[in-house]
């Protein structure tokens, strides 16, 4: 097979960061499929920007390599897939592409609907904003966008990063559909639907080092201790991980005489006149760690935005007792499922310290609080860094370190644990755990059945626009283990 991509003694630095790849050399043959693993931070994405030449063609950065070799047709999908798209409809999106294909107008119509098929995007109406889209549903289009071109190398930076495990199967059996000749580099940390598809591992380390590189069966028989060691993700690793942990699962105790933090009764969250989520009735207490599942559109981010008034809404609300007139920012905490949508600041220290500087509270006061959160989430030698440049583990990371600075009494997650090595997964987890068993009520949506399996004490199902269901910790890992059930849930 003829090399399609050559990286020979490449040298990178981001301004104002640390060096990248040192003397990092790579090369990759026609057709391969090869898996790009590595910590949070590694260089990963920043690889698939080079190997598609655009580092440093479209973004400059400086770069120096003896040789580079990059192919002629290709496509990427990004892993924000908002940073890609042209066009403010998806079907302009897609008809946006086919046009410099030069695909004849009268084909375009058939050939988007097949496209959305392809990803299992499905839409009432194909001239939809895509603003109104969940963030799984843009990622879908993000791959459909890319499938359209039938480029020769398609480099995929965590494409299935927001999508429900349902949708992540069906893109996943997608691409493994598509030309067996066509060159597919991939990055990636739900590894366990590709390991039947990649044919080579490249294994990187925290400074973008490789330190192993190899067909599957070998890195995986001989290299296990070495993932681990980097906190990449590997079959088995959530197996390892809740044996060594203290016994999970365990139910939630409600004692009679306490108060709830949040009542909702015929609470519904509206985007202009239309309903987009309703709850009956709801009651979430202090102490309680409630999981959000569902299908990609079903309503999860809505209803976090929904709590937060970040939307119109109507119905009972009340929070610690009292009728919400506006939202206690000060107890209660926000992750968007985009962490750049809250950042305000050009460093990593001053976007935790912000909350705290607004309140005037002393520098002493300020910087304890701030290197110990920065100690937390490990974003200690990232302190100076603009939160941009951060990777998007490292962005998530940075956006659950900044909603909680001022110890609220409610924290609502939107999938904290996306683009998250396993390492920082499991202690982002155990965080999570010493703050409910704190005294915080955790209301977090998630797409990984073990975090609602194995840390929730209830897991409301969400379908259509409506808490359809909800389960105790138990009863939810029964539930799980019946695939039908999974299926109805989008939970497979």
């Amino acid at each position: 097979m003829d090399q399609i991509i050559l990286l020979e003694d490449l040298q990178l630095k981001y301004p104002g960061g640390r060096q990248l790849f040192h003397d990092f050399t790579l090369s990759v043959k026609k057709g391969e499929k090869v898996l790009i693993l590595g910590p949070s931070g590694s260089g990963k994405s920043t690889l698939l920007q080079v190997m598609s030449s655009l580092i440093p063609g479209v973004l400059e950065v400086p770069m120096l390599a003896k040789e580079t070799v990059t192919p002629i047709s290709w496509g990427y999908v990004f892993q924000d897939p908002d940073s890609q798209f042209c066009m403010p409809y998806v079907d302009e999106e897609l008809a946006f592409v086919l046009e410099n294909l030069a695909v004849q107008r009268e084909e375009m119509p058939e050939r988007i609907c097949r496209l959305l098929e392809l990803v299992g995007l499905d839409l009432e109406d194909m001239h939809t904003s895509i603003g109104k889209l969940s963030g799984g549903m843009k990622q879908r289009l993000a791959i459909a966008s890319v499938l359209a071109m039938e480029p020769e190398v398609l480099f995929l930076d965590e494409p299935t990063a927001m999508l429900d495990p349902e949708g992540t199967h069906q893109v996943w059996e997608t691409i493994k559909g598509i030309d067996e000749e066509k060159t597919v580099i991939i990055v990636e940390h739900k590894v366990d639907l590709i390991l039947d598809y990649v044919e080579r591992i490249v294994v990187l380390d925290e400074e973008g080092c490789i330190v192993a590189d190899g067909p599957i069966s070998s890195i995986l028989q001989n290299q296990i201790p070495l993932l681990k060691k980097y906190g990449i993700w590997y079959p088995g690793v959530w197996e390892e991980y809740l044996e060594e942990r203290e016994p999970a699962c365990e139910v939630f105790s409600i004692s009679s005489n306490q108060i709830p933090i949040i009542t909702l009764d015929e609470f519904t969250g509206y985007r202009g006149k239309e309903k987009k989520i309703e709850v009956e009735k709801k009651v979430i207490h202090s102490g309680e760690w409630i999981a959000i599942v569902g299908e990609n559109g079903a309503g999860k981010s809505t209803l976090l935005e929904s709590l937060m008034q970040l939307i119109k809404t109507k119905g009972a609300y009340t929070f610690d007792g009292e009728p919400v007139q506006r939202i206690p920012f000060e107890r209660i905490g926000f992750v968007f499922q985009n962490p750049e949508f809250q950042f305000v600041t050009s460093s990593v220290y001053e976007e935790i310290a912000y909350a705290l500087r607004l309140e005037k509270r002393k520098e002493e006061e300020i910087e304890r609080q701030v290197e110990g959160l920065l100690h937390r989430f490990q974003l200690e030698h990232l302190k100076t860094r603009h939160p941009y440049q951060l990777s998007m583990g490292q962005k998530r990371r940075l956006s659950v370190a900044s909603a909680v600075i001022k110890q609220p009494d409610v924290l609502l997650l939107d999938e904290p644990t996306f683009g998250q090595d396993s390492k920082n997964t499991f202690r982002m987890l155990e965080w999570l755990s010493e703050m409910k068993h704190a005294g915080v009520a955790i209301i977090m949506v998630t797409h990984d059945l073990r975090i609602a399996e194995n840390f929730a004490d209830r897991v409301w199902v969400v379908e259509d626009g409506k808490v359809k269901e909800e389960f105790l910790g138990k009863e939810f890992c029964s539930k799980a283990g019946n695939r039908r059930e999974q299926h109805a849930i989008g939970i497979t």
